[in-house]
């Protein structure tokens, strides 16, 4: 299974439960999580999306900790049986 199709699924299942998976694009700072995710109430975090099996690079790595250190949370999902446990996080913190 391709990234792409666990990306699809993700962004497919925000929307169903009335949120909005940004894709989010950083210009001269690399390794920023591939989405954005906003529901209502506030709720927010930034989400890396893998083929299953894969893992984040060093440098996505870094980001997500400069991004944890600020207070965001960060999750990487890189199959589509995890989505629904990182989305009822999300919603639910």
């Amino acid at each position: 299974m391709r990234e792409s199709v666990v990306e699809r699924k993700f962004t497919t299942e925000v929307k169903k439960r009335g949120g909005l998976a940004v894709k989010f694009v950083s210009p001269g700072l690399d390794g920023v999580p591939d989405r954005l995710v906003l529901f209502p109430g506030g709720r927010l975090a930034f989400v890396e999306l893998k083929a299953p099996g894969k893992t984040m690079r060093p440098l996505q790595v870094k980001r997500a900790k400069q991004l944890t250190a600020l207070g965001f949370r960060v999750y990487c999902v890189d199959s589509p049986e995890k989505i629904g446990g990182v989305l009822d996080e999300i919603q639910t913190a």
